[in-house]
This record gives structure tokens, C-alpha cells and sequence, in this order.
């Protein structure tokens, strides 16, 4: 079966592929997911660089 004798080697092949394509479907699944959070995440952040802000002008 396709020039491969050994059938250990024909079942790491086999493993490396649906490896992959079980890697491929998980970051299909999960593409977008923690995006919920992100307008949160910006808010937080600027008020951090507007803390950061003040105390460079203290400094």
C-alpha cells in the first residue's frame, strides 16, 4: 500500500495526518472566541496609560 511495507510506519503516517486535521479543526472551532472581551480589554488599558501618564508628569 503505497510503497510502504511496515505497518508501523504507515500508522505514524496516518497519526501525523489526522493530527493535523484535528489541529485544523480546533482552531476553526475556536477562531474568534476571547473576542467578547476586547472592548473591556482596550478600556482597561487606556486608563493604564493614563495613569502612567500622570505619574511621568509628576516625575
Amino acid at each position: 500500500m503505497l510503497g510502504i511495507n511496515d505497518p508501523w510506519i504507515l500508522l505514524a503516517y496516518m497519526l501525523c495526518i489526522l493530527s493535523t486535521l484535528a489541529c485544523v479543526g480546533y482552531g476553526i472551532c475556536n477562531w474568534n472566541k476571547g473576542a467578547e472581551n476586547e472592548p473591556d480589554e482596550f478600556s482597561e488599558e487606556a486608563k493604564w496609560e493614563k495613569g502612567e501618564s500622570k505619574v511621568e508628569e509628576i516625575l
